[in-house]
């Protein structure tokens, strides 16, 4: 018990900056924080803070210790919230992932309401296009986007909040200037703008209505990994795009983007929340699933 007290003195104390303001939030005082570090380190046998007049500073021991004590104190947290869960009583950090451009567009708007809905969830949400490692980089639920049916097979629990679909496009601007498409074979010849991260790389997939397959290899004007820069580049005149309707799906309807080979269907898309495991499932991960998946009941890109 006294080496719990310890660490939850150090970890408050990391996270204030000082002694003071550590205190200050565990209604403490400073020499009560300071002699319980100092126990802490004791019994260790290393240093976990370098002192000076001005500031505090972890040592790299101090970095690394403190990210595991912050983890556990985190899951005693959840432990405890778990115990007494229920949707009416939702509680904790929960530590979301999502995919950079659908979380600024589409997530970000969403947590101020689940944040009123909650007043006792703190979040903590890390936008990547990097496929995480939920478990060990300590993330309670991410949202992840995939080809329908390619959801990588993992002990990850899934469940589905919308669907989406893959839009060529390009600008009025681009497309006076440039020659005909009226076939995918046509891209080849064209100037196009690519996500480095799309699961086909250079070749893009469609689909005909009567299920003909085709597949053309593009040779990229501009690659990255952001579908915003593509988004950027074709709204510029510069060439054809390929993106998900939540992305281009407002520039198609309002003109600034047209949509390309509208009898030839790019790859169906599905959104998910995935989290680690379905045993034992913590309230605050529950009521953000189940808030997702109303959210997403209908979606406006489509």
């Amino acid at each position: 018990m006294d080496q719990l007290r310890q660490i939850e003195a150090f970890v408050a104390v990391v996270q204030a900056g000082s002694y003071v303001r550590a205190a200050e939030r565990l209604d403490s005082s400073k020499a009560v924080l300071s002699r319980l570090v100092l126990e802490l380190e004791t019994q260790l046998g290393t240093r976990l803070l370098n002192r000076t007049t001005r500031r505090l500073s972890l040592t790299e021991t101090g970095a690394a210790y403190h990210e595991r004590c912050r983890q556990i104190l985190d899951d005693l947290r959840d432990a405890n919230a778990a115990a007494s869960a229920t949707t009416a009583n939702v509680s904790g950090r929960l530590r979301i992932n999502a995919p950079l451009t659908f979380g600024n567009l589409h997530l970000a708007p969403l947590w101020g309401e689940f944040l009123k809905l909650h007043p006792q969830v703190e979040l903590d949400i890390t936008l990547t296009d990097r496929v995480v490692d939920l478990v060990e980089e300590g993330f309670d639920l991410a949202v992840r986007i995939a080809q329908a049916g390619r959801l990588p097979s993992t002990s990850l629990v899934a469940r589905k909040l919308a669907s989406d679909r893959m839009l060529l496009c390009a600008s009025p601007g681009y497309l006076r200037r440039a020659a005909a498409i009226s076939h995918p074979d046509d891209l080849a010849r064209h100037a196009v703008m690519a996500y480095a991260w799309w699961s086909s790389g250079d070749a893009w997939p469609f689909t005909d209505a009567d299920g003909h397959a085709a597949s053309v290899t593009v040779q990229p004007r501009l690659r990255t990994n952001s579908g915003d820069t593509c988004r950027a580049a074709a709204l510029a005149d510069q060439g054809v795009i390929y993106q998900p309707a939540f992305l281009v799906g407002a520039d198609v309807r309002a003109g600034r983007l047209v949509e390309l080979l509208p009898d030839w269907r790019g790859p169906a898309l599905d959104i998910h929340a995935v989290y680690p495991s379905r045993t034992h499932l913590s309230g605050k991960v529950r009521a953000m699933v189940d808030f997702l998946a109303g959210a997403f009941q209908q979606p406006g890109w489509l």
